[in-house]
């Protein structure tokens, strides 16, 4: 299990539990359900890097403490 926080540029930042292998989609799923928005609004970035839903957080070499920004659609 990694911890990954995720900042949503106004003020809350949220702690998700997940594992290496699950994919962007997966974790934007667990997010959704801790702040109450649809996993669908859900835009995930790092600098002007936007994840993509299919690849794992591994492939992006996300790891336990790595902070990304939560945008929303």
């Amino acid at each position: 299990m990694i911890q990954i926080w995720c900042n949503d540029r106004l003020g809350r930042k949220i702690a998700v539990k997940c594992l290496p292998e699950d994919t962007i989609s997966d974790f934007k799923k667990v997010l959704a359900l801790q702040i109450g928005t649809p996993a669908q609004k859900i835009v995930l970035k790092k600098g002007y890097l936007v994840f993509k839903d299919h690849i794992t957080l591994q492939d992006y070499e996300i790891n336990d403490g790595t902070n990304l920004e939560l945008y929303y659609a």
